[in-house]
């Protein structure tokens, strides 16, 4: 084996990236406090070409320099809109008619492999604050919650982190919609 050299990578230009089919995913980022977390967070939603972010609250918006240390240019790539409260979000969303999913440790979630990915469903990823996680308003809102299972003493993962898991596994039961 050895590593693939750059050339070797199959990137596209944001231009490209954005006229390309996306899967069927909203991000919503409710008061996320860390811009590093906002930044990865993009970047991964880059990766796995999700359609849209949506910071919520404080949740820090580009351009900024901390938010694009992480996300190395994802923020040009990532179609995203500010909310400065929940209710317009949950407007937004209401009005594209999301199956709304929480990413929270709730009696009855399920976990990410779980999760039966409808193709003809737009679905909004909630993902909550560092400190309190998805605030009730959200989960009240949501048809589902979702919960990665954990085994150590913690019982939490930082926000990019379970990000990048719940994405992974989205993608891997929807990527065959992508061109």
């Amino acid at each position: 084996m050895r590593k693939k050299t750059i050339e070797e990578l199959t990137l596209m230009e944001v231009e490209e990236f954005k006229s390309k089919k996306k899967l069927p995913l909203i991000l919503v980022l409710d008061n996320i406090r860390s811009m590093n977390n906002v930044g990865a967070i993009f970047r991964t939603a880059d990766i796995f070409r999700v359609e849209e972010i949506l910071l919520v609250g404080i949740t820090a918006t580009p351009p900024h320099r901390e938010i694009q240390k992480t996300a190395l240019g994802a923020t040009e790539s990532v179609d995203w809109q500010h909310f400065p409260s929940r209710d317009e979000a949950l407007a937004y969303l209401r009005d594209r008619e999301v199956q709304l999913c929480s990413l929270e440790q709730t009696h009855g979630a399920v976990a990410p492999e779980e999760v039966a990915w409808d193709e003809r469903t737009q679905y909004a990823l909630v993902l909550g604050n560092e400190v309190e996680g998805v605030h009730n308003f959200w989960i009240e809102a949501s048809q589902l919650c979702i919960e990665i299972p954990q085994a150590g003493t913690k019982h939490s993962l930082n926000v990019s982190v379970s990000t990048g898991i719940l994405l992974y596994e989205a993608f891997k039961k929807l990527n065959h919609l992508l061109d």
